[in-house]
């Protein structure tokens, strides 16, 4: 599955396994690692169904899942993948690329895209990502991303990407904590609804 993504092309060797030795030793230290489920969990009914996509090694869905959601791990890095089996164990976790993601499962209500995921695609996929997620989510549901504005990749690229795959942006936050969005904000959190 290794790809063309940034995340393989643009990292170090070692480095799916140095991200999950870090996560682990944060959560092991405390830390608070469920901003963005938080963020996530408001927009959703009890018992909602999400698809984590970027899953990485799963802390995102976890926090979901123990908020009561039925949730689907995606990621094309499959010691991630491993990471989150062993790690959170009740979300169902899935190695695969999410430009090609075709999933035979009831749709969703919504489908996350933290931690960077936008910005480790492979180039010129992302209008594809978007599309496949659109599709995999039930009408009136929602596509949420967030990632850094320091990045190749820009909010005006994921607003065109956005719209082409039919995609409305509802609200922009500049954290997941819910900080007004201003043009010169480290972080983008966009929420788009499929109409």
């Amino acid at each position: 599955m290794r790809g063309r993504q940034r995340w393989f092309t643009e990292t170090a060797a070692g480095h799916s396994e140095t991200y999950v030795r870090r996560f682990r030793a944060l959560a092991a230290d405390g830390a608070d690692l469920d901003g963005e489920a938080r963020f996530v969990d408001a927009l959703l009914p009890r018992g909602a169904r999400v698809l984590d996509a970027g899953c990485g090694p799963g802390r995102v869905g976890a926090a979901l899942h123990a908020r009561g959601h039925t949730v689907v791990g995606v990621d094309a890095d499959p010691v991630l993948v491993e990471a989150a089996i062993a790690d959170h164990p009740g979300p169902t976790w899935l190695v695969a690329d999410l430009a090609g993601l075709d999933l035979a499962v009831a749709p969703f209500d919504l489908a996350v895209l933290a931690g960077n995921v936008m910005v480790f695609l492979e180039p010129g996929t992302e209008a594809r990502v978007l599309s496949r997620l659109a599709a995999h989510v039930r009408p009136g549901g929602a596509v949420v991303a967030g990632f850094a504005t320091d990045r190749p990749y820009t909010v005006a690229d994921l607003d065109r990407d956005a719209e082409a795959a039919g995609l409305v942006l509802e609200h922009r936050f500049a954290t997941w904590d819910l900080r007004p969005w201003h043009d010169d904000a480290d972080w983008a959190v966009s929420v788009l609804r499929r109409p």
